[in-house]
């Protein structure tokens, strides 16, 4: 059972998805008494119906710990690689010292992975980047899971060069050319900043080199501790292995894959997702009353900039609309 620290509660959680679904479709008569008897199995029986098994995870839970007969670390990398370094820097001036970082890695053609805690940070973010010039992007939910992966690729391709995300830069990610991981808010304790949850996130800098993790927090929390812990004991294993039998560690090459689906263009869908947020982003912004003049500008050039974007793209109409958002911004007591 791959990644067993998801997949096991995923199957413990089936049954009753399945039974508090159709429970009320019988209740109002959309369905026969029968239906209940098509359904998953509880996890007592799987239990039962299985016979020997691996469990394999980064960050395995109490319940495979307690039942298996033997737990086998596989630490050691067939590339050297050590897990990330992690430095801890505090939350004033985090934004400031993230764009630092990311045009350090910028220059060596690498790439960085930033977390957030929510969506609206992860949207707001990502518009005051690419106000810095920087070629960036966010991870959502909104995102198909075939454009998703395109929008990885063009990472790696460099494309872009910082992928902002919530909880999907987590497992499976394999990207060779993220150097730098950054986790914003880190001491914020919750789901999104547990022990595994942080292990997982920092595990996405294992696959290179140089790889980094920085943790913006304030307070060590004790899940930054506890994780921190874990991933220093793993890496001082890979070094001692490494300088015993004089390993020199070496990024992965892996070959980006051929697309699923080719369309003309591939992210157009997420693209005008991406510029329909950063457009209602800057009317909110530029509309809040207690705005001062020279901000309410500076969002007024954001709008138009997409403007011209979409006169570039013959989407005059779009075009037509910004433009009067823009005046309206502009002469606010101009009657229309």
């Amino acid at each position: 059972i791959d990644e067993s620290h998801m997949t096991v509660p995923q199957i413990n959680g089936m049954y009753n998805g399945d039974r508090s679904r159709k429970e009320m479709l019988v209740d109002f008569g959309f369905r026969l008494p029968s239906a209940y008897d098509n359904r998953p199995l509880k996890f007592d029986e799987f239990s039962r119906k299985i016979n020997r098994v691996i469990y394999t995870s980064a960050t395995p839970s109490q319940y495979e710990i307690s039942i298996s007969s033997q737990v086998v670390q596989q630490l050691i990398r067939p590339t050297g690689l050590q897990d990330p370094q992690i430095s801890i820097k505090p939350s004033e001036g985090q934004i400031k010292d993230l764009i630092a970082e990311i045009k350090k890695r910028v220059k060596k053609s690498q790439r960085v992975l930033v977390t957030t805690l929510t969506k609206r940070m992860a949207e707001e973010l990502s518009l005051y980047l690419e106000e810095k010039s920087i070629k960036v992007h966010y991870l959502h939910s909104e995102i198909q899971t075939l454009e998703r992966t395109d929008l990885l690729d063009d990472l790696r391709l460099g494309n872009y060069d910082v992928l902002v995300g919530i909880n999907l830069l987590r497992e499976g990610l394999d990207l060779p050319e993220v150097s730098l991981v950054a986790i914003l808010d880190a001491d914020k304790e919750g789901f999104l900043r547990s022990e595994t949850s942080l292990i997982q996130t920092m595990g996405r800098a294992a696959r290179h080199v140089n790889g980094q993790v920085i943790l913006y927090a304030d307070t060590i929390t004790g899940s930054i501790e506890r994780a921190i812990k874990e991933v220093e004991r793993r890496r001082q294993i890979q070094l001692d292995y490494n300088k015993k039998y004089n390993i020199s560690p070496k990024s992965i090459e892996k070959p980006i894959r051929a697309k699923l689906v080719e369309r003309e263009k591939v992210y157009e869908e997420s693209k005008q997702i991406y510029r329909d947020t950063v457009i209602q982003l800057a009317l909110e912004r530029a509309t809040e009353g207690s705005l001062l003049a020279e901000d309410r500008q500076k969002y007024i050039k954001i709008l138009t900039r997409e403007m011209k974007n979409a006169a570039r793209l013959l989407d005059f109409e779009q075009a037509a609309i910004l433009r009067d958002q823009i005046q309206s911004l502009k002469f606010p007591n101009q009657n229309s």
